[in-house]
């Protein structure tokens, strides 16, 4: 197992995190901006930018330490989730499904909203996890680059399938087979993330905009255009459009991509590469054209018409939160058993009704009809098979092409 040494990140680095927190998904709350602000709060906690800590590739140099597992005599469970990221009832007094999950099985559970970001949260825990410490927490929310540093490290414990057979037999395909944690061996993901392409119909003069293509290449565009502030989501989306698999880059892939985007912003056919920001712009047409977050456009189409939204032939980005039971985790059996709850189809119909994040559960649709059948028919939250079948994910980075790689998007976006 890997030795525990303190991060060194790059200046690159550092700048992927300041604009990941500052303008990126980490700058959002998650359902509080959706309802309050109207910006919509696709986050995954910084996911792109904050990814800049060097995931190496993934690989396993042996499982976690074994930790005794007081579920039976202890009828507990401590979960540390996002901020507004799980259903709560109109009071705001109450959280419905864990009630319900309480009710049934008797276990307790402590639910503590104390994840802002991604590189925050594990500097709270990394000491304790690289001690061989309880961290205090059975079930901890990350976003796919952190959890596959702490499966890496040996810091997450391998999941009971025995608990687990509502999880893996409902478990979308999509979401199966991450490179960092083939067949769901550590984690299960929570909800997922798409980025696509968004266009205000009326700044485009009625015409759809449904590729990278058109949004570097198109003349009516120029100067209308924005792409993202987070690397794995404006360079993935190139690559895809290039024909290139971001699941297998290399860096002639990358830089190619990055050469495309260039142009684009020598030509001046980019306006700007921007975080969350972009849905205001977007709204009022200073923007026509850019890449988005599926989560924002949710609410977006809500309060303006006008907001439309494409997934390219060429296919599009995606991206989880994941649960994992951290290593010394004293209830690991009662995480299973909570993780295996939400993979129900009523449950997580009644979770994603209220977050509006891509639902990781096969068989969610019926139920969700039920609750609100325009919910049920978004593919934004439901992907139906042909998105489902164009969805990409960004490979795990090694710490030198994550360096590499961050400096020289840094570069090209003025950061």
């Amino acid at each position: 197992m890997e030795q525990y040494e303190p991060d060194s990140l790059s200046a690159a680095q550092l700048a992927a995190m300041r604009r990941s927190l500052t303008n990126g998904r980490g700058a959002l709350s998650r359902r509080s901006l959706l309802r309050a602000s109207g910006v919509g709060a696709l986050t995954l906690g910084g996911l792109a930018g904050l990814s800049a800590c060097g995931i190496p590739p993934a690989r396993r140099e042996g499982e976690g330490p074994s930790s005794t597992d007081y579920s039976a005599e202890e009828k507990q469970l401590d979960f540390s989730n996002w901020t507004q990221y799980i259903d709560i009832s109109e009071d705001e007094k109450r959280r419905p499904t864990l009630e319900a999950f309480t009710r049934r099985t008797g276990i307790k559970v402590k639910y503590t909203e104390d994840i802002n970001d991604n590189v925050e949260f594990f500097g709270k825990i990394k000491p304790q996890l690289a001690a061989g410490q309880d961290t205090g927490r059975d079930l901890i929310c990350v976003t796919d680059w952190l959890a596959a540093r702490i499966i890496r490290l040996g810091w997450a414990q391998k999941l009971d399938p025995a608990n687990l057979p509502t999880a893996y037999a409902n478990l979308a395909p999509q979401f199966r087979r991450p490179d960092w944690d083939p067949g769901r061996a550590y984690s299960y993901p929570w909800t997922g993330i798409s980025t696509v392409i968004a266009y205000n119909i009326k700044a485009t003069g009625g015409r759809k905009v449904d590729s990278v293509t058109q949004l570097l290449d198109d003349p009516r565009l120029k100067g209308r255009v924005a792409f993202l502030s987070e690397m794995r989501d404006s360079i993935g989306m190139t690559l895809l459009d290039m024909g290139k698999d971001p699941g297998k880059v290399t860096t002639a892939d990358f830089d190619a991509a990055l050469g495309r985007l260039q142009k684009g912003v020598d030509t001046k056919q980019i306006r700007r590469f921007t975080g969350n920001d972009y849905t205001a712009d977007l709204s009022k047409g200073d923007i026509a054209a850019c890449l988005a977050w599926a989560g924002d456009l949710i609410q977006l189409q809500v309060d303006n018409p006008d907001i439309r939204f494409a997934i390219p032939s060429a296919g599009y980005m995606t991206s989880t939160d994941n649960l994992l039971v951290p290593a010394q985790a004293r209830h690991k059996t009662n995480a299973e058993k909570l993780i295996d709850y939400y993979y129900e189809p009523p449950v997580a119909a009644q979770l994603a009704a209220y977050i509006n994040y891509v639902c990781p559960v096969e068989g969610v649709r019926e139920e969700l009809a039920r609750i609100d059948p325009e919910l049920a028919s978004n593919t934004l939250i439901l992907p139906d098979q042909a998105m489902a079948a164009k969805s990409h994910a960004f490979r795990s980075l090694s710490t030198d092409e994550e360096t590499a790689y961050e400096e020289k998007f840094a570069k090209l976006i003025g950061a």
